[in-house]
């Protein structure tokens, strides 16, 4: 049987594996194929094609973007994009200089908050290689005894309401649809039940980014419950998008979520989903030609 996860982290995000510990977990899981979408960095995706090599799995290059739309996060997905391209890496360096500002913003908000030593440059020492984003500050948060858990680190420190929170500079899911698109690749959107938006802000929002050039949405999705997978499925049908899904792995920072499984089983991400994708990247290199 094939066994697909379309959303997967590694530690050049927030995930806790490094791509070639991914790799061999994927496959003692027997999984077929799975996507690296670390947070707005490619930089992971080479080592994992190289520890899978010719036994597998397949590894397919992806990438998940944080943008911000009516003062929420909202995450695009992308999917075999050419990551390699110069104008690719020079639109993520400019992402990255936004994360680094915004994280020693929040990272002064800490130290006043808590009257702890936090910097950009102790987290960046304490988390090689990763791109730091607020689950490092929460890992640090708790390592220092200021938070039981990742969930009261973010209700207390780093949550949207809470007092050392910073937002985001204004990328849009446009912009990174559009960032996508023109590097060939598949943009999605990514669990689209977690945003706290009405069914109403919902619809004007896929619509919006159907227009801006979405293809795809995170249907079958970790998190879902009771007609969660159906409601999604009825927006896919309503707005011709490819149906994808994933685990959202992250490693010991969710250590109730399996790779390719999710929790306790009962996820299961249909093999069409990644044919799906596959044909929709077969007619955009056609349509180039």
């Amino acid at each position: 049987m094939n066994t697909l996860d379309l959303h997967v982290h590694s530690s050049f995000s927030d995930g806790s594996l490094t791509p070639e510990e991914l790799v061999m977990l994927a496959r003692n899981a027997g999984l077929t194929s799975f996507a690296l979408t670390d947070h707005d960095t490619t930089d992971g995706i080479d080592q994992a094609l190289i520890a899978a090599g010719r036994t597998g799995p397949e590894v397919i290059p992806g990438i998940e973007f944080s943008t911000r739309w009516l003062h929420r996060d909202i995450h695009i997905l992308g999917y075999f994009m050419n990551y390699h391209a110069d104008t690719f890496q020079q639109k993520l360096h400019e992402f990255l200089n936004y994360r680094k500002l915004r994280n020693r913003q929040m990272c002064e908000r800490i130290r006043r908050q808590t009257g702890l030593p936090i910097s950009l440059e102790e987290l960046t020492r304490h988390f090689p290689d990763a791109v730091i984003t607020r689950a490092h500050m929460a890992a640090w948060l708790i390592e220092k005894g200021c938070a039981e858990s990742t969930q009261t680190a973010f209700d207390h420190y780093l949550g949207e309401h809470a007092p050392c929170f910073v937002p985001k500079t204004e990328v849009t899911p446009a912009d990174a649809i559009q960032l996508i698109l023109t590097h060939g690749g598949i943009p999605v959107l990514a669990h689209p039940l977690l945003y706290s938006l009405s069914e109403e802000q919902l619809i004007q929002l896929i619509s919006g980014l159907k227009d801006a050039g979405l293809m795809g949405i995170e249907t079958f999705y970790v998190l879902n419950r009771n007609t969660d997978e159906a409601f999604v499925r009825s927006l896919a049908h309503r707005y011709g998008l490819i149906m994808t899904g994933g685990s959202d792995f992250h490693g010991i920072s969710k250590p109730d979520i399996a790779l390719g499984t999710g929790i306790e089983f009962r996820l299961s991400v249909p093999f069409t989903c990644l044919e799906q994708l596959k044909a929709a990247k077969s007619r955009l290199q056609a349509a180039q030609k």
